[in-house]
């Protein structure tokens, strides 16, 4: 085929001049970078091979090679293993950020100063790009493993790029980046320097399970003289410039923070290091080793359909699969790491491993381990728990619905904003170890959001009482109240519900309630009778000490939060009517009462305006909406006007 240039979209042109100039502020990482991008193709032309679909290739010999010639000022960074087709340059090389370019462009630049722009790195697979930081211009060169013809692309990183086929003897790609001058006072930048790329190895790659050889090394002395003739034999041996040591492999003791930061960061494509670090050696009938990370902070699109979850699958130190959903659940997506079996197939699929038992062993025994470490930082380092929950407690909470085996742990292991504490969320049980003399169970309340849920009226009675109430304002929340009954022998009950009294103090409040039922009692039918399509029933309120009116629901009935996410997922939700209590010490429901008795033998219009009135109040303050807004709009504007 003929060659090709192409424009840069003006987006990607942005991206790209941003990216070289703005995100990186080490150009060291390019040479990580671009070790990765060859140490991926590596492991994917190994499994290939494993399952037979790469029958052709040549796997005898895998590695990275980097290739360096200060005259010319070149480096090749060279790699022979599944290489690419000319449609795959085309989508994966000949374009930056094929989706989202616009949206990253934004992100950046509006947390520039906040997040700094290196938190945008590994979100669009911008990597590559960043050879064009220390390059005049960049050459691919990559045939794909089965394939006879190459393809060449080649930008200089400005307007355009050119695509082309290209004769290359071996599978594979090539990265050969035409390096920019290098000033006097910037030595310390010279990648064409043996020295430098044995440093940035070491520092960044030294993991990476290739070998990464660098060919004619021993060429050039560290001091800059000459070789002497007794060197020529030693420098025609590429030297091998990492360990290749898997750090899950190795003694404990000889793994550094900093070398469990960089495999998380060279795994995650996330610039910050991991939050919480976990091994896990299992030994037995099936042995395995796990190393975790917590992220610091979480994914953008942890909540998107497309989110890519998942651990990396090694047996035997041999590369699987990546975004392994299978050792963890969902709630956990955010977890990630390696895990490196002893007795799996290597040839599996993702079916296969969903059916094994060894991989639901493993999922049982990781779970129960990321639990536990989430409940030792909970007592061990508050505030490191608080990052993580703040970042992640929306996705724990998840399994609260989908997990009930390890439904307790996760109860134990979660925090709630709650009328104790403004500032941090309690667990339950420090909530149990505050819970006033005879209270029996946890209180919580839903809503649409703290500020609304702390403004309630169903929480006055509790406030009086000194009891604590958790503020639920997450969608999910609403869920999991519905199906988790109790923690710890404690019953968890909605304190918008009509039974959320403890016994001694009910009993006072039905006593002097029942002392003020007569009083009421005709408002109470008629009213009951009036809404009668809107509210189960009107009653007095033994909960109220400063609002006209509530809306309670019976115990075991829809609250409206949940009703509201039933609606947002276009569920169909039945009609539940609820109990409309009434204050009896507030002025407007006496004046009411007053007025009906007045009238009662001819209630008018106006009465039913003010009984509709008084129940879209109760629905405004937990939040709701009134179904009929302009009528309400309409009552309002006509009593103000009375009163003026």
């Amino acid at each position: 085929m003929p060659a090709e240039t192409h424009e840069f979209q003006v987006e990607s042109r942005q991206l790209l001049q941003m990216m070289i100039h703005s995100i990186y502020s080490n150009k060291d990482i390019f040479l990580r970078e671009l070790i990765s991008n060859a140490s991926d193709a590596l492991d994917k032309l190994r499994l290939a091979s494993l399952r037979g679909l790469a029958a052709d290739a040549e796997v005898s010999d895998l590695h990275i090679s980097i290739e360096a010639d200060s005259t010319a000022r070149t480096l090749t960074v060279r790699d022979n293993g599944i290489g690419m087709s000319r449609s795959e340059v085309t989508e994966l090389i000949g374009t930056i950020a094929n989706s989202g370019t616009a949206s990253f462009l934004r992100e950046w630049r509006q947390g520039e100063n906040a997040l700094g722009a290196e938190s945008l790195i590994g979100r669009f697979g911008v990597g590559f790009y960043s050879a064009f930081m220390v390059a005049d211009e960049v050459t691919l060169v990559t045939r794909r493993a089965g394939e006879r013809d190459g393809t060449r692309w080649t930008s200089t990183g400005e307007g355009t790029y050119t695509i082309d086929t290209a004769v290359t003897p071996q599978q594979g790609t090539a990265v050969t980046l035409r390096l920019k001058a290098v000033d006097s006072d910037d030595q310390l930048h010279d990648y064409s320097a043996a020295w430098k790329i044995r440093e940035v190895v070491k520092q960044y790659s030294d993991f990476v399970a290739w070998p990464i050889r660098m060919k004619d090394a021993g060429l050039e002395p560290d001091d800059g003289t000459d070789p002497v003739d007794g060197d020529a034999e030693a420098a025609t041996e590429p030297e091998t410039l990492n360990s290749m040591k898997a750090l899950w492999a190795r003694p404990r003791e000889e793994v550094s923070e900093a070398e469990y930061a960089e495999l998380y960061r060279h795994m995650s494509h996330d610039w910050s290091d991991p939050l919480e670090t976990i091994r896990l050696q299992a030994e037995g009938t099936f042995e395995y080793q796990a190393l975790l990370f917590f992220p610091s902070r979480a994914p953008h699109d942890l909540f998107t359909q497309g989110y890519r979850a998942g651990l990396h699958l090694y047996v035997k130190r041999v590369f699987v699969m990546d975004d392994c959903e299978a050792l963890l659940p969902t709630y956990l997506r955010f977890v990630r790491g390696i895990v490196d079996a002893q007795d799996l197939s290597l040839n599996v699929s993702r079916e296969i491993l969903q059916q094994d038992r060894r991989i639901a062993m493993m999922h049982r025994r990781l779970t129960k381990r990321v639990l536990a470490t989430v409940k030792d930082m909970m007592s061990r380092d508050p505030e490191r728990y608080f990052t993580f929950w703040g970042e992640f407690g929306r996705a724990v909470k998840e399994g609260l619905i989908t997990d009930p085996p390890n439904r307790e742990a996760i109860l134990a292991v979660s925090a709630f904003p709650s009328t104790h504490d403004t500032h941090s969320p309690t667990g339950l049980r420090e909530y149990i170890e505050r819970m006033a003399a005879g209270q029996e169970h946890i209180y919580y309340l839903t809503g649409d959001s703290r500020q609304a849920i702390e403004n309630s009226p169903h929480l006055e009675s509790f406030r009086e009482r000194g009891i604590e109430v958790l503020l639920l304002s997450d969608p999910i929340d609403a869920v999991w109240v519905d199906q988790v009954n109790e923690f710890e022998g404690r019953r968890l009950r909605s304190a918008a519900h009509s039974d959320a009294e403890e016994s001694s103090d009910s009993d006072d409040k039905a006593g002097r309630a029942h002392e003020r039922q007569e009083e009421f009692s005709e408002l109470l039918a008629w009213m009951t009778q009036q809404l009668g399509g809107d509210v189960k029933q009107v009653r007095l309120s033994t909960r109220l000490t400063t609002s006209p009116a509530c809306l309670v629901s019976d115990e075991g009935g829809l609250t409206p939060a949940l009703e509201s996410v039933y609606r947002a997922m276009r569920q169909d939700v039945p009609r539940s009517l609820r109990v409309l209590e009434l204050n009896p010490g507030h002025p407007l429901v006496t004046g009411l009462n007053a007025a009906f008795g007045e009238h009662r033998d001819t209630a008018d219009a106006d009465l039913g305006d003010l009984a509709e009135l008084v129940r879209d109040l109760a629905l405004l303050a937990e939040g709701g909406m009134p179904s009929d807004p302009s009528g309400f709009t309409k009552r309002v504007a006509d009593r103000l006007g009375r009163g003026l």
